[in-house]
């Protein structure tokens, strides 16, 4: 399947689809190293793991980035050699968001870790949960109307992004009020099999796209 990106409304599609990846990467890499300066200087682990998603989801917005522009400068090859990598990065990406989340998850549980304060996260966390549920909007919209799968695939990957900030925020006003630190652990543990099972999927599209492509 070629793109007929020369289309002006195409052209204007694939520009958006672009500044959402743009978006993604730059959003996640301030949030990201905010994240992690609160988290180490209050203590906050649940803010630190936090800050650490954060760089996975640049991760998968790289890949996106990386896919438009091919696609741009090769406007009549095979999208699929492109559409494929991108969703194997997204899938590595969730794999190690899994990681993390677990390593985070047992970590709080054998150590019974509590912050020095939470207040950095439920601010963070507030100002996330907006910003994300925009851009899985955009992106969805956007990915259905061009019919890929790796900015569909990126679509959950940033949804994962917004269950993150919601146990973030939950943790943080749970701690807040009753001094309880390890909820987070609970919520963050639940996120794995969310995270598996979407890297999971993001690595069969890919290969479901080889196949087509060997069978043409």
């Amino acid at each position: 399947m070629t793109t007929s990106i020369h289309h002006p409304e195409q052209a204007r599609l694939w520009q958006f689809a672009l500044w959402l990846a743009r978006f993604t990467i730059l959003y996640n890499l301030m949030e990201g190293l905010i994240s992690i300066y609160f988290g180490i200087n209050d203590e906050a682990l649940t803010l630190f793991g936090f800050g650490i998603d954060s760089f996975i989801e640049v991760m998968s917005g790289v890949g996106i980035f990386s896919m438009i522009l091919r696609i741009r400068s090769q406007p009549e090859s095979e999208r699929t050699r492109f559409e494929r990598t991108a969703l194997r990065i997204t899938g590595a990406a969730f794999y190690l968001l899994s990681a993390g989340l677990l390593a985070t998850a047992i970590y709080n549980l054998i150590y019974r870790h509590t912050p020095v304060s939470t207040l950095s996260g439920t601010i963070i966390s507030i100002i996330s949960i907006a910003a994300m549920l925009g851009l899985v909007a955009g992106k969805r919209n956007i990915g259905r109307i061009l019919r890929s799968a790796p900015i569909l695939a990126d679509a959950n990957c940033t949804l994962v992004c917004v269950y993150m900030s919601m146990v973030l925020l939950a943790s943080s006003l749970i701690y807040q009020f009753t001094g309880i630190g390890l909820i987070d652990s609970l919520g963050a543990a639940g996120l794995v099999y969310f995270s598996v099972k979407e890297g999971r999927e993001s690595f069969e599209k890919a290969s479901g796209l080889a196949d087509c492509c060997d069978d043409e």
